[in-house]
């Protein structure tokens, strides 16, 4: 499986980006996907996720974010509003499969200037 993303950039605080991650190849084995963010000096958190269609999202973003994904197109994203620059980091799409394997994409940078 393969993970490409993309769709980060510089925004003022209050805007909006959307991030896509565009999975190729075993991607029927797929039974969770998620985004994760990384800001320099801190640890990678898990900012939201789908699982078997079940979403999850961090606490900082409730209500701001929103995970989604297009079946047809392989493609997952992750709709960012009312941007902080908290959210600052690089953003990393990934999945898991069935019946085990964790696979990231390559870190896509939002930065949020105040």
């Amino acid at each position: 499986v393969q993970l490409q993303a993309s769709g980060g950039g510089l925004v003022q605080a209050g805007g909006s980006l959307r991030l896509s991650c565009v999975v190729s190849g075993s991607v029927f084995a797929i039974y969770s996907m998620g985004w994760y963010r990384q800001a320099p000096g801190k640890q990678r958190e898990l900012v939201a996720s789908s699982t078997r269609g079940s979403p999850y999202y961090g606490d900082s973003v409730k209500g701001r974010f929103t995970i989604s994904g297009d079946d047809a197109k392989n493609t997952l994203y992750l709709q960012m509003n009312s941007l902080k620059p908290e959210d600052t980091a690089v953003y990393f799409c990934m999945a898991k499969l069935v019946p085990g394997g964790e696979y990231w994409g390559q870190g896509t940078l939002v930065t949020v200037s105040s």
